[in-house]
This record gives structure tokens, sequence and C-alpha cells, in this order.
């Protein structure tokens, strides 16, 4: 995509601070940090949501999301693993977060829950069961 800047980062148009790259993947430090060593990591080819990715680039993004997040666990205590699809995504071109994380971190990622009833949990359990078959 002419315009997304994930692609023009993959395509070295823009510079970034790369951290990793191969073939198929590439990371780099996120300008907006949430934590030092906050890490973006991204497909070169564009793909708008985690659901489009062909196998192929599902797997090499896999092997990088790991590799990396070894290296990051080196560093740090821990880390958080981000990814979100439309809603929330500030850049249409799939990507993860790979955030160190320290023990003592102001750093909260807690979703509140809701309550449901049974008869709306069975009804999107049985739409879904149905779109997978």
């Amino acid at each position: 995509m002419a315009d997304c800047i994930f692609c023009k980062i993959a395509k070295k148009e823009i510079p970034s601070d790369i951290v990793y790259e191969d073939k198929k993947t590439m990371t780099f430090l996120d300008i907006n940090p949430m934590s030092l060593g906050h890490i973006l990591v991204v497909p070169k080819k564009h793909y708008e949501t985690f659901d489009e990715l062909d196998q192929e680039n599902l797997k090499e993004l896999s092997l990088t999301l790991q590799k990396v997040a070894k290296a990051v666990k080196k560093i740090a205590d821990g880390y958080t693993l981000l990814q979100n699809n439309i809603v929330e995504q500030g850049v249409p071109h799939v990507h993860f977060h790979i955030v160190p994380r320290k023990r003592s971190d102001s750093l909260h990622f807690h979703l509140p829950s809701q309550k449901f009833s049974q008869q709306e949990t069975n009804k999107i359990k049985d739409r879904i069961k149905t779109l997978l078959k």
C-alpha cells in the first residue's frame, strides 16, 4: 500500500531504528514507546489485519515474534505482547507490540470483564462454531 507508514519503513523509504530484519519480517523501535525497548514486529508485505496473513507470512511472523521476545526477556523482567485488528489499530498494517516490562513499572493492561447471559454466550459460541466449519 503506497501510503502505509509500515510499508515505507519496510522498504526503507523512511528511517527507523531497526532491531531485526529478515526476508519476510522487520522489527523496529516504536516512536511512541510505552517502555524502553518497545518494539514493533511487522510483515514486510502489507496485510491490514491478522486474519489476512497467508500461511508463509504467518509462520515467519510467529518465528520473528518469538525470537525477539526471547531477546527482550533477557533484558527485562518480562514482556507484554499486544496486537489490535481494526478497532484501536493505529496503523492499518498488521503489527505486534513487544513491550518490555519491569515488575515495578506503572503500565497496566487490565481490560474490564463483562457479564453475559448463558443464552447470549451460547448464541455467539454457536455462531462462531458454524463459521469455523
